[in-house]
């Protein structure tokens, strides 16, 4: 083999890893940034990834026969339904995920509020009704989406869902161009979400500039849905923090059934490091002790502005960046052995950041 032929070879060997990290990010819905494990449920709900533009499960088929049997139907009667895992494991994936600590309190409290309130009702004592619809508010890839999607397992585990599936959707998937569509469109979306968790993102979105918009229109399917629908679906809305308060605020409908707020913090550059390490993990590759620095570096420098980098997001782009030039270092080298296609230096992350590494 002559060495343009292996040259070939090793950036289509890299190319294929990140095309399986890729598809396993797709599988996973996102949820690899922050460690969650892959759920038999998350495979069959609907996504619309908001903040990244990817899907990030299977999307509706509009022929399907769910999709046009009514709520009740023969359909809905054979979808086979994910048996409620046991809290305690969810409780530990919560703990496993990186960063999130004020987050994680309030889910915490959150299911000891629900698990009480329950207790009361099975002894006979008088309960407030309670409403579980949620705002999350910060900046992408900050793990509202993977945060929604354990919230709707952890509400299936606790009883108060039938199904805990998570679907996604945003202005896009709920607004249509012409009017009597939007409501059609809306209520498609909510027949699918019963039984677990509507995720809008974005979902200031839906508050038009126009006097024609049909923003509005969706608004009010969705408070509707809430108010006829609340023992078995729930909503979070979802978006930056300055828009979400006002988007809330802007509908009294909107103020009286949204009372939970969920503020998610960007990432810090030691934690963004752990999940740029644990990206490494998941890939079978190896960063070198030296390398570890320029890491960290490299991700604060990247993220001076967390909104445009993404915190997550942009670890992700940042180590698809260093698998690159780690590909295009060993196109040169002679002979490439297993432990060459795991390691990853402090030359490939210089590299990746447009610098060359000084004399050794």
């Amino acid at each position: 083999m002559d060495k343009k032929d292996k040259k070939d070879e090793i950036i289509l060997q890299q190319l294929e890893v990140i095309q399986t990290l890729t598809e396993h990010n797709l599988r996973r819905m996102g949820t690899d940034f922050w460690g969650a494990p892959p759920t038999p449920e998350a495979k069959a709900t609907k996504a619309s990834e908001g903040d990244s533009k990817i899907p990030s499960s299977p999307k509706e088929k509009p022929n399907a026969p769910e999709a046009s049997q009514p709520a009740g139907g023969t359909a809905e009667a054979q979808e086979e339904v994910p048996p409620p895992e046991k809290l305690e494991d969810l409780q530990t994936e919560l703990d496993g995920y990186i960063g999130l600590a004020a987050v994680k309190k309030e889910v915490r409290n959150l299911i000891d509020l629900v698990k009480v309130h329950q207790l009361r009702e099975k002894n006979g004592l008088p309960v407030t009704e309670l409403s579980l619809h949620m705002v999350f508010s910060g900046n992408p890839g900050t793990g509202k989406t993977t945060i929604a999607r354990l919230m709707a397992r952890i509400f299936h585990s606790l009883g108060i869902l039938s199904k805990g599936q998570l679907v996604e959707v945003d202005r896009s998937g709920l607004v249509a161009g012409y009017v009597g569509q939007t409501a059609l469109k809306t209520k498609k979306a909510i027949e699918k979400a019963l039984g677990g968790v509507l995720f809008i993102d974005e979902a200031y979105a839906l508050n038009g500039s126009s006097g024609n918009d049909f923003g509005q229109e969706a608004i009010d399917t969705i408070l509707k849905a809430m108010e006829d629908h609340r023992d078995d679906l729930v909503v979070i809305a979802a978006g930056y923090d300055d828009l979400m308060d006002r988007f809330i605020h802007s509908n009294p409908g909107l103020e009286s059934r949204f009372n939970r707020f969920l503020h998610f913090e960007d990432y810090s550059p030691e934690e963004l490091l752990e999940i740029f390490k644990m990206r490494c993990s998941k890939g079978c590759y190896e960063l070198e002790e030296e390398a570890e620095g320029l890491v960290r570096d490299f991700l604060r420098e990247e993220n001076r502005d967390p909104e445009s980098f993404g915190n997550a997001r942009g670890v992700r782009n940042v180590f698809e960046r260093i698998l690159v030039c780690q590909a295009n270092r060993l196109a040169g080298q002679e002979s490439v052995t297993r432990e060459d296609l795991m390691r990853l230096t402090a030359a490939d992350v210089l590299a990746a950041q447009g610098r060359e590494a000084g004399p050794s």
